[in-house]
């Protein structure tokens, strides 16, 4: 098992009030076994938010090098809208 360091904490009276109240119910059997779980979320929500963010950014590149090599296209506002709204109805299921 990986070691162990202490820290104080300081909470909010309503998240408090949450973490005592799962350890209350027997949801978990610490306090610590409460943040532990909620820092291994945030741990995974933060990796998948970096994993997203890389994906943009290589998108972004790519446009980029895309303009800068000339590989773009004019387009027409009214049929982009048109597009959309075609695609919109496509998925309102009909009455």
């Amino acid at each position: 098992m990986s070691e162990i360091e202490r820290l104080t904490i300081t909470l909010p009276t309503d998240m408090a009030a949450c973490v005592k109240g799962a350890v209350a119910e027997g949801d978990y059997a610490s306090t610590s076994e409460v943040i532990r779980e909620a820092i291994r979320d945030w741990k995974m929500k933060r990796a998948l938010q970096l994993q997203e963010l890389a994906a943009l950014k290589t998108d972004i590149d790519k446009g980029l090098a895309d303009v800068a090599a000339g590989r773009v296209k004019k387009f027409d506002l009214n049929d982009i809208i048109e597009r959309g709204r075609k695609l919109l109805a496509s998925r309102i299921p009909s009455a």
